[in-house]
């Protein structure tokens, strides 16, 4: 396999947006320091990321669960500000990631090293064409092909214009911008980035000794509950990630929540017992903790 030339429209992209996020803290600390601009950067960057993982990963990439179309437009609109690509293409990779983890098919391949699945993959032209025949069902719903069509004007939108937009409203549209749109988006970028790379690296596995994935409920902090990774490559077609009360997993209550309003259903659930066979073939010690059902 030839080896990958550099994606220099991404390069450029990815070092113009840490920048700007720099910039942005600089703007908070010496020019305007704003709490309506800091809460609503932190509402609108809980919104995208939730978007990703409960949308673009549970949802499109999984399967999860079934979504009303005002959820799945929601996700849609909002998963396009993460800056990650289209739903159809994000999940084509993943999808990838998942059937072909750890071999040269893995569009973040662990074994390439840390950085290569953290940032390195998305910097570099992949050698392969992706394979969009690992996302023919996505390719059957009108939303997501919208959404795949006109990605990078949803993504200004919700990235840029809307956010510039709600700042007017208290007087700050560029410190607005600037951290519910790049500061934000940085953050999850590397939020998202890290279960490719720590996850992949450190950790308990606790479902599955074969897998490079790992269970780091520190991670789970910061990804919305995306950090047991282990559980999760073991039971993927799982709408949870964290099957303990006490675990982080506000995806898991996302989805939830929605399915109580009538806005999501069909969640799939692995039975205890299959997750409690994988725990003791794992053979990790464990204090015997009851497994939950949401």
């Amino acid at each position: 396999m030839q080896n990958p030339r550099l994606n220099w429209t991404n390069v450029l992209f990815v070092l113009s947006a840490h920048l700007v996020a720099a910039f942005a803290v600089y703007y908070l600390v010496a020019i305007r320091f704003s709490w309506w601009t800091c809460g609503f950067g932190l509402v609108w960057g809980i919104l995208c990321g939730l978007s990703i993982t409960g949308g673009y990963h549970r949802l499109f990439s999984h399967a999860a669960y079934r979504a009303s179309k005002p959820l799945r437009a929601f996700t849609l609109g909002f998963g396009s500000a993460a800056v990650q690509n289209s739903a159809l293409a994000w999940s084509a990779d993943h999808r990838a990631h998942h059937a072909r983890t750890d071999t040269d098919g893995d569009p973040y391949d662990i074994r390439k090293g840390f950085w290569w699945a953290h940032i390195g993959w998305v910097l570099y032209h992949s050698p392969d064409e992706k394979d969009l025949a690992l996302v023919r069902d996505l390719s059957a719903d009108p939303l997501v092909l919208f959404q795949h069509r006109w990605y990078v004007p949803l993504a200004v939108v919700f990235g840029v214009a809307l956010p510039g937009l709600f700042g007017l409203l208290w007087g700050d549209p560029i410190g607005t911008i600037l951290v519910a749109g790049w500061l934000r988006l940085v953050v999850q970028w590397h939020a998202t980035f890290s279960i490719n790379s720590l996850t992949h690296s450190f950790g308990r596995k606790t479902f599955d000794r074969e897998s490079s994935a790992f269970d780091s409920w520190w991670i789970a902090l910061v990804t919305f509950g995306e950090g047991y990774h282990n559980f999760h490559h073991r039971f993927p077609i799982d709408y949870r990630n964290a099957v303990r009360w006490y675990q982080f997993d506000p995806t898991k209550w996302w989805i939830w929540t929605m399915a109580r309003l009538g806005l999501a259903s069909n969640l799939r659930c692995v039975p205890a017992e299959r997750i409690e066979a994988a725990r003791r073939a794992s053979r990790v010690p464990d204090e015997s903790m009851a497994l939950t059902s949401s």
